[in-house]
């Protein structure tokens, strides 16, 4: 697959080159960093104790729309604090045959998305600690550059690995809602990021689809300027280079090498915001991969509702391929 995309005359005012020199050939070949020593023993300790609290989730209000009930709920986070989110029930008159965990990106979540949810999907849409609008300025503060940076000095206390474990409970409030259905991960920019972090740690996942997704490959990332959360913590390590040691336990280059699952990544060859590098490291990192090549990220660019339109078809037939397979793996055991 290869791109001839116009980027000149797509971002004539870009204050930089969002390839970064790059080409899908040389993305292709940008590897995912090696873990640390201890990383799955560190990740599985806190999916173990995380799965000791209980979501503990409380239904805040429900309305209908297009047929489905949404309501706003509020589960447990990692370390006890509450976070809210919303839950969404099946088209009416359809049961549940799986559950999608929505992540979001770093602008937190105004409303719900339900482009890459099938009719006969219950979903939950959690929202990030710290992040808008249900939960600006819980368990973190809300300002980007500050809330990228939040417990920073321990890996234990590093938000955006309590993120990560906080999706564990949002999706045991998806299960306590729903039912004991397969679970399939959506998540764009930081909502990919955090989820890369998640899921390969959650056997109740059939699938994910990470969509431009960030904190992967950090020696790339840190190298080099963007306009996201990763300039602010490229400024950070700049000043503070012990930082940089507790940011290996948080690549998705790193996380991904373990997810046992099929994944989607679509990844974009321009993107300002997450350089593209880390998003192909991401994708190098993946064993069973559906890569989607997209021709750029967090940007507005002629064909973009016609390109985003067949990526949300693509998402959604690898749910199916994926959920396929799980049930096929279930038969023959």
């Amino acid at each position: 697959m290869t791109f001839a995309a116009p980027f000149d005359n797509w971002f004539p005012d870009a204050a930089f080159d969002g390839s970064y020199g790059h080409t899908l050939e040389t993305l292709r070949q940008v590897k995912p960093l090696a873990p640390p020593a201890g990383f799955e023993e560190r990740w599985r300790r806190w999916r173990s104790e995380t799965a000791q609290h209980d979501a503990a989730v409380a239904v805040l209000s429900t309305a209908s729309r297009s047929g489905r009930q949404i309501s706003i709920v509020e589960h447990s986070g990692a370390d006890g604090i509450r976070l809210r989110a919303w839950f969404v029930s099946p088209v009416a008159g359809r049961t549940a045959r799986i559950g999608v965990v929505h992540g979001h990106g770093y602008g937190g979540r105004d409303d719900i998305e339900l482009a890459r949810v099938p009719d006969d999907a219950a979903a939950i849409f959690p929202v990030a600690r710290g992040l808008g609008s249900l939960n600006a300025g819980v368990g973190a503060p809300e300002p980007r550059p500050e809330h990228v940076l939040a417990g920073i000095g321990d890996p234990e206390t590093y938000v955006i690995g309590l993120c990560a474990r906080d999706l564990w409970l949002a999706a045991d409030a998806l299960i306590e809602l729903a039912g004991h259905v397969p679970l399939y991960y959506v998540g764009e920019s930081f909502g990919g990021g955090i989820g890369a972090l998640a899921v390969p740690w959650d056997d109740r996942y059939v699938g994910a689809t990470l969509i431009v997704p960030t904190f992967g490959q950090h020696d790339e990332r840190l190298s080099v300027e963007c306009l996201g959360s990763g300039e602010d913590v490229r400024r950070h390590v700049a000043t503070h280079p012990v930082a940089r040691e507790v940011l290996r336990w948080f690549d998705t280059s790193t996380s991904m090498q373990f997810a046992d699952l099929p994944v989607r990544v679509e990844a974009a060859l321009w993107d300002q915001y997450v350089p593209p590098q880390g998003q192909f490291a991401v994708a190098s990192a993946v064993r069973d991969l559906d890569l989607e090549v997209l021709p750029a990220g967090h940007a507005e660019y002629p064909g973009l509702d016609a390109v985003t339109a067949a990526a949300e078809r693509g998402g959604l037939a690898h749910l199916e391929r994926s959920l396929a397979a799980r049930s096929v793996a279930a038969h023959r055991a």
